[in-house]
């Protein structure tokens, strides 16, 4: 069965601009990689860690990215990424920072891209090469409009683990989802 992707983005929005933005990417036919849960609370194995110390360093490799918070599920991440363009004007004095010598304005693509396969090819360095690690394909973004869909969007980040047993990303419940022809929707019980 062929799926026809549904396309994502905005059409005409550019994805560059200054801008909270949420994002979730999963992993590979959402087999669980990074972390298992235990009383509400995400314990990272090596591959989850490997994602955790990507995502930290990102904003090392793109000038004009900050990072709100995010969470490392077991075959996903959440996460709200600060689009900053003017970073380059009143630089960061963070312990670690260094501004690069030239500066761009990198799109929400670009750093999900880049941030893909730093932690891809970190994590297929430590397993066999029969069974290499393999994100999803693109990923889900929301633009976040307003400080009150910034605080949800939080609130939901933070409390993911607590809620994984009826989280749609969850293998355990793929008895209730469907595929049609556009997307993947829960199924209503």
């Amino acid at each position: 069965m062929s799926l026809t992707r549904k396309h994502t983005r905005l059409s005409k929005y550019d994805y560059s601009q200054s801008n909270y933005y949420f994002i979730t990417t999963c992993a590979e036919n959402r087999k669980e990689w990074f972390s298992e849960i235990k009383n509400n609370t995400m314990i990272l194995n090596l591959y989850g860690e490997i994602c955790e110390t990507c995502l930290n360093a990102l904003p090392q490799h793109y000038n004009n990215l900050e990072i709100d918070t995010f969470i490392i599920m077991p075959n996903h991440i959440h996460g709200i990424f600060i689009i900053n363009n003017s970073i380059r004007d009143n630089y960061k004095l963070r312990e670690g920072y260094k501004p690069s010598p030239t500066y761009f304005n990198y799109s929400l693509a670009e750093i999900i891209r880049g941030f893909k396969t730093f932690s891809s090819k970190q994590i297929n360095k430590t397993i066999p090469s029969d069974n290499k690690f393999k994100w999803q394909r693109s990923f889900h973004d929301h633009i976040i409009r307003n400080d009150k869909s910034l605080n949800n969007i939080r609130e939901y980040i933070i409390t993911n683990p607590a809620t994984w047993d009826k989280d749609v990303e969850n293998p355990n419940n793929f008895n209730n989802i469907k595929l049609n022809e556009n997307c993947i929707t829960k199924q209503s019980s």
